[in-house]
């Protein structure tokens, strides 16, 4: 009785401290995304959603630009890899973005080598790939760390809405168009899994907010 009642103890201590750090990761994000948010909501006085205030260089261009050019749009963010057993998602990935496209979604692409070194490529290498393997037309950008929150403020961003980083590649964060309902998928779940079809299709449905003034 007594080991049994011990392995109790240890189970409830794994998921307590468990628990806790995700909380202390989702606060971290939190202290991290916050000055950006503030000034989101200050540069452009609510024209411009704060969670798409942000500036990357694209991957084929290595030119800036910000996702505020995806205002009003339903945004699908994805940490991608080029040699990963999720990588086949692109194709799913491309037949959503184009299936979708005309009614408002936007497939956003971040490619990263955060695990297991499967994305080892260049900028130059990665765009190749992705346009020669799979006809990629959704938008790319250069490749980031999706894990480490002061590199990639964006992710910062999204998992202090969610409380979910990342695990892997492709792991997927669907936005509303207002820029303020964030869903996350993990991994496993395909582009065209029934889950995430229908909050998609949910978030296409509803019409952007006007901006303020």
């Amino acid at each position: 009785m007594y080991i049994a009642t011990r392995l109790q103890y240890d189970d409830r201590m794994r998921r307590f401290l468990s628990s806790l750090l995700a909380l202390s990761a989702a606060a971290v994000a939190l202290a991290v995304a916050a000055p950006a948010l503030a000034a989101g909501h200050a540069a452009d006085d609510g024209a411009c959603p704060a969670l798409l205030n942000y500036t990357f260089n694209r991957l084929q261009t290595g030119q800036p630009e910000s996702l505020c050019q995806f205002r009003g749009k339903v945004l699908l963010i994805v940490n991608t890899a080029s040699y990963c057993g999720y990588t086949h998602q692109y194709e799913g990935l491309e037949t959503l973005y184009r299936r979708y496209k005309s009614q408002g979604l936007v497939v956003v692409g971040f490619p990263s080598n955060d695990f297991g070194e499967q994305e080892p490529g260049s900028n130059q290498e990665i765009a190749e790939f992705c346009r020669l393997t799979y006809g990629v037309q959704f938008p790319m950008f250069e490749k980031t760390s999706v894990s480490s929150l002061k590199s990639n403020p964006l992710y910062a961003t999204l998992l202090a809405r969610t409380g979910q980083t990342p695990q892997w590649n492709f792991h997927k964060y669907l936005v509303d168009r207002n820029g303020n309902r964030v869903e996350s998928f993990r991994s496993k779940i395909e582009p065209n899994d029934d889950a995430l079809i229908t909050v998609l299709e949910k978030l296409l449905s509803e019409k952007a907010a006007l901006p303020a003034g």
